[in-house]
């Protein structure tokens, strides 16, 4: 590769790409750990289930109330069906993601291995945008509607009016501030959180069930009331997988669990390749939280929709967006109310920190690794900026209205999801598991058709998913234009027969030959050298070694480079290679030879036939075409010194 100089970095750029890693070593990782850290190093899974957790957990600021807005007197037997799902369909679903992608890349992971070429790449980009959609709406929604808590407090009601926009923006720049600071902050501020927030809500359940128990006509009422609306326990049923799809909030935290995994301890004998102990424990993270959640949804809308009127959940109502901090002024005072309020308000505000750990995990994972991303992308706090910022516009757009962004988040919650569950279906019935492979089938059904049924009623979650798509498929299109000239290898290995060769024609002139392999018989080879020294007017003494390079995927950015020698018909020297791009292989090749012989290479092409742009965007697509001056362009960029640069002729 090029050795030139470079001025030493400021320490402003230095901090800011503190932990950039470069693809092809430690095994291409980037992201929040962008240096796959051995095992023995992390976080206990408790500890990252309080991560995943904030925004798992928050949900109980604002589900209870969806869930009574939606089903009404129904609200509890939905909620049991939304917990059923959970615990039967979600948990097994991620249980198995975790098993098959250990590293954080989640199910996108696993469906990218399905397709190759450039259909892939646009599928791994749709994904993306749904994962985009889930990730930043929970940053927005969350931070707003902890704004509305801060806003609608009794207190603060009056001083707060009208100001829920600069509320929003601030709380969203203290969790860019945080992630700045650095990621374990975000884990110790994490676990604070959620333990206390989780310890206020014991609170306010028992003392829930505790006057729904000691006022018996409540419950008697209830079941009067549910018997005379809907009849028999079968309709009530019946209804309640109806109004299911409008509770799919309560799905979240599980893609965000699977994406923090390589934050998980595990074992001290764990290997990047068999991390066994992280996914066991990983497992017990998504088993915990589900667990957690689901009895606090079953009792939280027990008690919610037993104790508070049913006007008060409705838009205006003192319960809209808040039923258990209502439940908590009511019956434990303005004191612990205000006290469960700040708690509610600091959960909501930090739930986006487990999707600010979800994008930073996922999105440098394949944005830079495809070429669709700039090469600082691969670090941690430029990221952060960026997030942040197009959290500011995505708040900005929706003026901080929850309601408003609430279509979006479901529907990315829910594509993700039902995109894990294709995913382990395909995985289980590759493995010839059969019964697996119905078990998440039919998982798979329930998610697609929540998922349909919410697009249908909120098409506008789809339609906001649809910007974030061409978004990224467009900035992601225009990068990798941006970098069609730059050197993608990232290492070049020769073997034994090959580096004999280079040895070889050390002591003389270094000239090598592209040749685009056709037959590959005597006279393709004969032809060739004697078109070449025609062309350049060489003398017949001159030797050559040619050079072929197959294409592999050409939709892929980055990769080593392998060179095989071989001697073909008895005469012709020849070095193989495979790559994404022709004029790639060849630049790296070339700087390669030059670096271990410390003589400047010579290389003799042919012009392409056909037009400038037409073989432009072959290079583009497919990795071939306008090979000569490709070639010369990324040797330009790649060494400035042109007394060092390898020579590119054309005839």
């Amino acid at each position: 590769m090029a050795t030139t100089e470079h001025p030493p970095p400021s320490r402003l750029r230095a901090w800011m790409l503190e932990g950039l890693s470069d693809m092809g070593k430690g095994g291409g990782h980037t992201g929040p750990h962008a240096q796959p850290e051995p095992a023995h190093q992390g976080q206990r899974w408790w500890r990252v289930m309080c991560l995943t957790g904030v925004d798992y957990f928050s949900t109980l600021g604002y589900q209870p109330g969806i869930a009574a807005l939606a089903a009404g007197l129904l609200s509890p037997i939905a909620t049991i069906v939304l917990v059923v799902v959970t615990l039967a369909g979600a948990l097994p679903v991620y249980r198995r993601v975790a098993e098959e992608s250990p590293h954080g890349e989640g199910s996108i992971a696993m469906l990218e291995r399905l397709l190759s070429f450039w259909q892939g790449k646009l599928f791994v980009l749709t994904l993306l945008g749904f994962a985009a959609t889930d990730f930043l709406i929970t940053i927005t929604l969350s931070a707003a509607d902890a704004s509305t808590h801060l806003v609608e407090n009794p207190h603060l009601t009056d001083a707060l009016h009208g100001k829920q926009m600069i509320i929003t923006l601030i709380l969203v720049a203290l969790l860019g501030a945080v992630f700045l600071k650095g990621f374990l902050e975000a884990i110790g501020v994490a676990v604070a959180l959620v333990g206390i927030y989780l310890a206020l809500n014991v609170v306010v359940v028992i003392v829930g069930f505790y006057h729904v128990l000691t006022a018996e006509h409540v419950v008697t009422d209830w079941t009067s009331a549910l018997t005379a609306e809907h009849g028999n326990v079968f309709v009530m049923i019946g209804v309640a997988l109806i109004v299911f799809p409008k509770l799919a909030l309560g799905l979240s935290g599980f893609e965000t669990g699977v994406a923090v995994m390589p934050h998980v301890k595990g074992d001290p004998e764990d290997t990047e390749q068999q991390p066994t102990g992280r996914i066991r424990d990983a497992k017990k993270l998504l088993t915990t939280a589900a667990v957690i959640m689901s009895c606090f949804l079953i009792a939280t809308s027990f008690i919610t929709t037993l104790l508070i009127p049913e006007q008060e959940f409705k838009a205006g109502g003192a319960a809209n967006g808040r039923a258990l901090a209502y439940l908590a002024h009511q019956y434990l005072g303005g004191a612990f109310g205000t006290v469960y309020d700040v708690s509610t308000i600091a959960i909501l505000w930090f739930a986006g920190a487990s999707a600010m750990a979800g994008l930073l995990n996922l999105m440098p994972r394949y944005l830079p690794r495809y070429g669709m991303a700039p090469h600082w992308a691969r670090a941690v706090r430029p990221m952060v900026i960026v997030f942040t910022l197009i959290a500011f516009l995505v708040t900005w757009i929706f003026d901080a209205n929850v309601d408003a962004q609430g279509g979006a988040y479901a529907t990315g919650v829910l594509v993700l999801i039902s995109s894990a569950a294709i995913a382990v279906t395909i995985a289980a019935r590759k493995a010839g598991q059969r019964k697996w492979s119905i078990a998440f089938g039919v998982i798979s059904a329930v998610f697609l058709y929540t998922t349909v049924v919410n697009v249908i009623e909120r098409p506008d979650g789809v339609k906001i998913g649809a910007c974030f798509i061409v978004g990224i498929i467009l900035v992601s299109l225009l990068s990798r234009l941006a970098r069609a000239f730059e050197l993608r290898v990232t290492s070049v290995t020769l073997d034994d027969m090959a580096d004999r060769f280079v040895r070889d024609m050390a002591s003389r002139k270094i000239r090598f030959i592209a040749n685009e392999p056709d037959t590959r018989d005597k006279a393709e080879y004969r032809d060739k050298v004697e078109q070449i020294r025609a062309d350049n007017d060489m003398p017949e003494q001159e030797d050559f070694v040619f050079v072929e390079v197959t294409v592999t995927d050409p939709s892929e950015f980055e990769a080593g480079l392998t060179v095989r020698g071989e001697v073909l018909h008895n005469r012709y020297r020849v070095l193989t290679l495979e790559s994404a791009s022709i004029p790639n292989a060849l630049a790296a090749l070339l700087l390669h030879v030059r670096d271990e012989t410390g003589s400047i290479p010579h290389i003799y092409f042919e012009w392409t036939e056909g037009g400038p742009f037409a073989n432009f965007l072959r290079f583009f697509l497919f990795g071939q075409g306008e090979v000569a001056p490709v070639t010369r362009e990324v040797l330009r960029e790649a060494e400035p010194d042109r007394a060092r640069r390898p020579r590119v002729h054309t005839g």
